[in-house]
């Protein structure tokens, strides 16, 4: 389990950021921070693995909050979840060390594959020595596999929808879409999509009346 600490000044924001992820399988949020000097103070107090961290805050900014805890010696993964656009910020960002950069306002499948994205990375931090395709996977850097994504959908999302397919073991299109976050019928497109590149296989459930219903899991013979 992956311990966040929620660092955004304005309370209903960081409520919803909070609920996103607790939503998450594997994450849970250790604290809440309001402003930069208690975001540094949880910190130390507890340890957080990673931080969602905003940019604007009333005593500092958020790219001062990491520059600290950079210095300090501190690597707990750092998500800026800002409303900022700015070239000028987003460099200064990556230059002092997020690994992702999260505009807001964003849906729940937005922030949650970046969570994954980022727990991806955390593992690999956990060993000694990793090869090439786990670097690239990590990092976002892997060419996908097969045929380009339908028009319409996007790589973050099907990563999403995967991993809850690959966690759950069977899913319909109802259930994935509330596990995603994401309606029915948008599920159903990504699902359909993993049966049609042989990533994922479908059986029909029959019952008592009614058209039957199409439950999806992860082919045994996909990694």
């Amino acid at each position: 389990m992956i311990g966040v600490l929620v660092v955004d000044d304005d309370f209903m924001v960081a409520g919803i950021h909070a609920r996103f992820v607790e939503k998450t399988d594997g994450f849970t949020v250790v604290g809440v921070a309001r402003n930069g000097e208690e975001a540094l103070r949880l910190v130390d107090e507890l340890a957080p693995e990673l931080i969602l961290l905003d940019v604007h805050l009333p005593d500092m900014s958020g790219l001062d909050v990491l520059q600290r805890l950079r210095a300090a010696g501190n690597v707990a993964g750092v998500v800026m979840v800002t409303a900022d656009r700015d070239a000028e910020v987003v460099r200064a960002a990556l230059h002092g060390g997020a690994m992702q950069y999260l505009v807001k306002p964003f849906e729940y499948p937005d922030l949650a594959a970046r969570l994954l994205r980022v727990r991806a990375t955390l593992a690999l931090l956990e060993h000694g020595e990793a090869d090439q395709e786990s670097i690239d996977r990590a990092f976002g850097t892997a060419q996908p596999a097969g045929q380009p994504l339908p028009k319409g959908l996007s790589q973050e999302t099907a990563d999403l929808v995967g991993a809850a397919l690959k966690d759950t073991g069977e899913l319909s299109a109802t259930e994935c879409g509330e596990r995603v976050g994401i309606s029915r019928v948008s599920a159903r497109r990504y699902l359909e999509h993993f049966v049609d590149e042989g990533h994922a296989v479908v059986r029909l459930n029959y019952g008592s009346a009614g058209r039957p219903e199409r439950r999806y899991r992860w082919s045994t013979d996909q990694r």
